[in-house]
């Protein structure tokens, strides 16, 4: 049974940074392409970062330059790193990995809350 367990939320400050890791099981990460979404409340979920079984990552806009997105394969986990925190990354982090053509898996998902 695959299970991918997130990790790291809680509530900081403005301008504060948080790293989220995100820990598979029963899945070889190295095939995968993983991603971070986020949903904030009343907002569709959407798609912050990526990174490739090859390491190639993207981002969205909102978050460029201040978010870093990791994977370590051989631990089968992911990380994201988030600096210069604003209120509006408030939301709920989930880590997703995918596998062409229709293999998805989702995680359960952790708060972060960014507020003075």
């Amino acid at each position: 049974q695959v299970q991918l367990v997130e990790s790291g939320g809680g509530t900081v400050q403005p301008g504060g940074s948080l790293t989220l890791s995100c820990a598979g099981a029963g899945i070889t990460f190295s095939l995968y392409t993983l991603d971070w979404y986020r949903q904030a409340p009343g907002k569709q979920r959407e798609l912050v970062a990526t990174i490739t079984n090859g390491g190639v990552t993207n981002f969205s806009d909102s978050v460029k330059g201040r978010f870093t997105i990791s994977r370590d394969n051989a631990k089968n986990t992911m990380s994201l790193q988030m600096n210069s925190l604003k209120p509006e990354d408030t939301a709920v982090y989930y880590c997703n990995a995918r596998l062409y053509p229709s293999l998805v898996y989702w995680g359960q998902g952790t708060q972060v809350t960014v507020s003075s």
